[in-house]
């Protein structure tokens, strides 16, 4: 099992990124929440890791730190919740926040998440609830200020467009989302925030 990896940041596209550790490149799938504290290209990172094997590959997860880690496996654990909705969970709400919404059975801000429904929703409070108190999750860990985040491709809006589908919303809807957001001089990882901001507030 690989726990944790220690290296230099190759490329990072949302929800992708590559760890290169002692020459050996580690590719990784990470929610928005490790993003938005993720360092630029070339510098050093620690990430906390989940390794999932399937039948037909085994895949990588990566977190900026454990409590992300911890509530991403606890996810896992909920009927009818697979990893891609866990990794949209937590880009559309920090720890914190969601355990807010369990813990006061806000189903209508988790439905605003991509691929929840109401019964999901129902579902994630009834099994979470109990759940929460066990692992006795910290608040979240603020984005890192004055961090300037270089991604490799040449728009920042298509490259936020790009990584909201991946989280599951419909391509239209994406660039809607980001559409509303005044993006200008704004990295992709600001754009998606202040999109994922948007939706949370509806």
């Amino acid at each position: 099992m690989i726990g944790r990896l220690r290296g230099e940041i190759v490329y990072k596209q949302p929800p992708y990124l590559m760890v290169d550790v002692q020459g050996v490149g580690y590719e990784l799938e990470s929610p928005m929440s490790t993003f938005y504290n993720l360092p630029a290209p070339g510098q050093q990172v620690t990430l906390f890791t989940h390794l999932a094997i399937r039948d037909d590959a085994h895949v990588l997860y990566g977190f900026f730190n454990d409590s992300e880690r911890t509530l991403f496996r606890t996810l896992l654990r909920v009927s009818g919740v697979g990893a891609k909705l866990a990794l949209a969970l937590l880009s559309g709400m920090g720890t914190e926040e969601f355990a807010r919404c369990v813990q006061s059975e806000d189903t209508a801000a988790l439905v605003r998440i991509p691929g929840i429904g109401k019964r999901t929703a129902e579902r994630l409070v009834v099994e979470m609830r109990d759940r929460l108190d066990k692992l006795d999750l910290p608040a979240g860990v603020p984005a890192q200020s004055g961090v300037k985040t270089t991604l490799a491709a040449a728009s920042p809006v298509a490259d936020a467009v790009g990584a909201l589908v991946a989280l599951g919303y419909k391509p239209a809807e994406a660039s809607r989302m980001v559409r509303a957001v005044p993006s200008e001089g704004m990295e992709s990882e600001e754009i998606i925030r202040a999109a994922l901001k948007s939706v949370a507030i509806s």
